[in-house]
């Protein structure tokens, strides 16, 4: 820096008066023109003075560029001079202090001009003053720049004062903030730093043995209330570290980063207190909405510390807000949980109240009606002081133990978790002045205003369902005139959008001492969700979901009462019609499921119009529409209706701009028979809709008794099937499979039964077909495959491990279905059975239909551990390069080959089984006759045997039987 002095202010006496007047003028011009400040008054200083306040008298430039000229204290001659300093830095943003001193004593004086760095009086709430480098240089009027003496806490130059000297300094500033400036006698200074020294010193050890102390207790104890506390202890602990200056003693510190650690304390501080206020009062136990607010105060918290970085004024201001605003919460809380009779609340008082004081306290500084150089220090110790009471405070419930212990968990929160956790709502009538309150307010639930529901019993009957206002009006009644028993009762309440609430009321009275009820306490529930259920269940039972219409077993009950009532009066002759939707399926399969069941929505809309109240229409079940015609007798009449009802169904549909026409399989019969029930009727009109569907569909086709004679019906057969697969109607049974060397039974084929109600036994043969072409083969075939599987490991338990094999059949559509691998993976696992006891039969020409998609799954079987047969060898393509490519391990000979009668039976026969033994497979021959065919095959070396002649196919309990007699020792071992 440089100073000179100005030409314009030399001694007026070496001047002429006129040349005085206008050297006045000029002067008095470029004081205005340049804007610089008059000359300061000096402060006297003398040898007696410790410590002076320069802050007020010293004036403050802000924005005034590199270049500062400032006008001099007049000297001891009296002359004021003008100086001009430059900034020692490029990046100096013009900010200057200037202050003079006027040594009064005759001795040299030596001095310490101080800018504390930080101070928390008079550094405000919102965007605070946090402190950095003060004075960059101080340079005097006279001599050269002050040296800086080492301190990390303020700017501190030395200075040296002659006797009688007048000296202005120029300070050039970091920031335009400038909130002390001290000039000391050095070794009171001196002295003064030492005892704050040692005053923080202790202040710092309490607080860092408090912090782990109370980490070691959470380590050792392990309760929430301690990490809460161990974490404020800590905070408190990096705040002072900051405030005493401390961290800089470990860590290298400069003075921007100073400001970024003290907001990051302050809102390290807040945030630690709002963890501690929330885990010790357990607030999450009161209200969940109290854990989600503090959960948002602590991320709001913690997105300060990121703004910290780039702003901490606004971090450490917010941050203040916060620790006001947890002061103000939390004498809040205390004080209601407290009245309340919560232990912890009460408990936490003291500590709460220091914490309010030193709140106060700090405000008062901050906003400088403190300005003590003590003040600072002392709300440190007092924040180490309100960490320590605290401490104590948990350590009581930490450690506490018997009664008092037990009486931490107080009746209130015993009370306050249980219907937290039950969700209910208190219920509480003072019978003595006719209150009901409810806690919490159950008018919020209802979309009422508050407390409305709070008052006299009677506020709440005209709210009340109109048919159980009497009802609960008598129950209270009874209630206090018995004054005894409970209340336990169920009512609806309309809330405020007009809908309805199931409450639930479970409640017992209080007597006083004259035996009259005087209160009665209990919860109440809203059990709406439950009612719905029940009612959702029930209407399910006996309505379909989708169309809303009357289920099957509802169809038949209702047509079983009318039919109660034909037989009574000839005026009742109802007429069954059954109605399908021609290629529905094929509907479904094109426009999807959803489009499908809007189509039954609207085809259910037209029927409804075609009904007169006495008629019934139902839905049986998919795509087939029931209807119990009453409102029609005459034959024609109900020929014309049903004709209406077809051509209702063939009106277009729109449907995703796409027209969709429809057509009606139609069967009826009507009730002429006193003998027939329901469910027969209902059979005959199915038949007839059968017969319709069959000769092509769109057509109407009354039931005629031969219909029930036709056993080649495959459309009923198809039907039937359905049902049977839901009825549980098939069966398996076992037919043996023997080895022809010792007769001795190796293993079963199972075979599928169906015992039709009305038809009796069908053959498989005329059903599997049909379970094909119906898309049911697959129920079909993992039904066989469980129920063989289970059978086989029944008898392994009922009879020990033996060495029998369960062949299962298996068809087209399953080998060519993606997951059959799966499912039968699922069900071996399921079952527990071991798959080397399993072998999956398949015919040639299903092989031969598919060979590289049939190559694949086999493969995938085979490594599953199954064994593979091929079955019916010899009646289809017979190409013997398959037996190569496919995994077999076994080939049945089909019958047709067994039984041959010409000659060249014993070659082809000897040619099969000489090659299968060649290919390490085994062989089992069908259709045996005799016992010199089972000689003889034996003798070519042929395996196993199956057929009648060796035993019919048996239920699975009759082999268990058969087993128990032909290995009696098995089970024993």
């Amino acid at each position: 820096m440089t100073f000179t002095r100005s030409p314009l202010l030399l001694p007026v006496r070496r001047i002429k008066p006129v040349q005085r007047f206008m050297a006045f003028v000029l002067a008095m011009f470029a004081l205005l023109w340049t804007s610089q400040a008059l000359a300061i008054e000096p402060v006297k200083i003398s040898r007696e003075d410790t410590a002076l306040d320069l802050t007020a008298t010293t004036e403050i430039y802000t924005g005034r560029g590199e270049a500062f000229q400032v006008s001099t204290a007049p000297g001891t001659d009296g002359i004021v001079r003008r100086i001009e300093v430059r900034s020692s830095t490029d990046n100096h943003q013009g900010d200057w202090a200037v202050f003079a001193l006027a040594n009064v004593s005759e001795e040299q004086i030596d001095r310490v001009i101080v800018a504390p760095h930080f101070r928390l009086v008079n550094s405000k709430i919102f965007w605070p003053d946090l402190g950095s480098q003060r004075i960059l240089s101080i340079t005097p009027s006279e001599g050269f720049a002050l040296d800086r003496q080492p301190s990390d806490e303020a700017d501190v130059f030395r200075i040296t004062l002659n006797p009688g000297s007048v000296i202005t300094f120029v300070a050039e500033l970091a920031t335009p903030e400038l909130p002390q400036l001290y000039l000391w006698e050095p070794d009171a200074y001196k002295d003064t730093v030492n005892a704050f020294t040692l005053y923080r010193g202790i202040v710092l050890g309490i607080a860092g043995l408090l912090a782990v102390f109370l980490t070691i207790l959470f380590v050792v104890k392990g309760t929430s209330m301690l990490p809460a506390t161990a974490a404020l202890a800590w905070a408190v602990l990096a705040y002072i570290c900051v405030d005493f200056g401390f961290l800089s003693k470990l860590i290298s510190v400069t003075a921007g980063d100073d400001r970024i650690w003290r907001a990051g304390t302050e809102v390290f501080l807040a945030a630690g207190l709002v963890v501690f206020l929330f885990t010790y009062l357990n607030l999450n136990r009161w209200h969940q909405h109290l854990s989600y607010a503090t959960l948002a105060w602590i991320l709001g918290l913690g997105l300060l510390f990121g703004v910290a970085i780039y702003d901490p004024a606004i971090a450490a201001g917010i941050a203040r807000l916060s620790f006001a605003l947890t002061g103000t919460v939390g004498i809040i809380l205390i004080a209601y949980l407290g009245f309340n009779r919560y232990d912890r609340a009460i408990l936490l008082v003291p500590a709460w109240l220091l914490t309010l004081v030193w709140l106060f306290g700090a405000w008062l500084t901050v906003t400088g009606q403190l300005a003590n150089d003590i003040v600072q220090p002392a709300l440190g110790g007092g924040l180490v002081l309100i960490v320590l009471l605290i401490g104590f405070t948990v350590m009581q419930h930490a450690f506490a133990g018997g009664a008092y212990s037990q009486g931490l968990f107080s009746d209130l929160e015993r009370q306050s978790l249980a219907l937290t956790g039950s969700g209910d709502t208190v219920w509480d009538w003072d019978v003595a002045r006719d209150r009901v309150v409810t806690i919490p307010d159950i008018s919020a639930q209802l979309g009422l205003s508050p407390g409305s529901m709070n008052g006299p019993a009677r506020n709440w009957l005209p709210r009340l369902h109109p048919d159980d206002r009497d009802r609960f009006r008598a129950t209270l009644d009874i209630l206090l005139e018995h004054r005894r028993g409970r209340l336990n009762h169920d009512f609806r309440i309309r809330a405020e959008d007009g809908h309805y609430h199931w409450l639930s009321i479970r409640a017992r009275p209080v007597l006083g001492a004259n035996g009259e009820i005087i209160r009665c306490v209990g919860t109440i529930v809203d059990v709406t969700e439950q009612k719905n259920s029940i009612d959702r269940l029930l209407h399910n039972a006996m309505q379909d979901n989708l169309t809303g219409l009357p289920n099957r077993q509802v169809f038949l009950d209702r047509l079983q009462s009318i039919l109660s009532l034909a037989s009574g009066t000839n005026s009742v002759r109802p007429t069954v019609i059954t109605i399908d939707i021609d290629r529905y399926k094929h509907v479904n399969d094109t426009l999807g499921i959803a489009a499908g069941d809007n189509i039954l929505i609207a085809l259910t809309r037209r029927l409804r119009r075609l009904l007169k109240p006495q008629d019934t229409l139902a839905r049986l079940g998919g795509d087939e529409f029931g209807l119990i015609l009453m409102s029609e007798r005459d034959p024609a009449k109900v020929a014309d209706f049903a004709d209406a009802v077809s051509k209702a169904i063939m009106v277009p549909l729109s449907f995703g701009n796409r027209e969709v026409n429809l057509t009606a399989s139609i069967g009826l019969v009507s009730w002429v028979d006193q003998q027939e029930n329901a469910a027969v009727l209902v059979d005959d009109a199915e038949l007839a809709m059968f017969r319709a569907k069959k000769a092509g569909g769109n057509r109407v086709e009354p039931f005629r008794p031969a219909f029930r004679t036709s056993g080649t019906d495959r459309l009923q057969l198809e039907h039937d099937l359905k049902r049977a697969i839901e009825r549980k109607e098939l069966s398996l049974v076992y037919q043996p499979i023997v080895r022809l060397n010792d007769a001795e039974i190796a293993g079963f084929e199972a075979l599928m039964r169906w015992d039709h109600p009305k038809r009796g036994n069908i053959s498989p043969s005329e059903f599997i077909p049909v379970a094909e072409s119906c898309d049911l083969i697959g129920e079909l075939g993992l039904f066989a495959f469980d129920r063989a599987t289970s059978d086989l490991t029944e008898w392994q338990l009922q009879t020990g491990d033996l060495p029998v094999f369960v062949s299962v059949n298996l068809s087209s559509a399953q080998l060519l279905n993606n997951e059959l691998y799966d499912d039968i993976r699922a069900v071996l696992s399921k079952n527990r059975c071991d798959p080397n006891k399993i072998r999956v039969e398949l015919t040639e020409s299903l092989v031969m239909e598919n060979p590289e998609q049939a190559r694949l799954v086999l493969e995938k079987l085979k490594d599953a551990g199954l064994k593979l047969a091929l079955d019916d060898f010899g009646t289809g393509h017979s190409s013997l390069a398959y037996l190569t490519r496919f995994p077999f391990d076994t080939i049945k000979i089909d019958k047709a080959l067994v039984k041959d009668p010409s000659d060249k039976r014993a070659i082809l026969l000897r040619s099969v089984i000489s090659m299968a033994r060649e290919l390490d497979m085994e062989v089992v021959a069908e259709g045996i006759e005799s016992e010199e065919d089972a000689v003889q095959l034996a003798k070519m070396g042929c395996d196993f045997g199956q057929s009648f002649l060796f035993g019919p196919p048996i239920g699975p309990d009759s082999i268990l039987r058969l087993l128990k007699e032909r290995f009696p020792l098995m089970k024993r071992a």
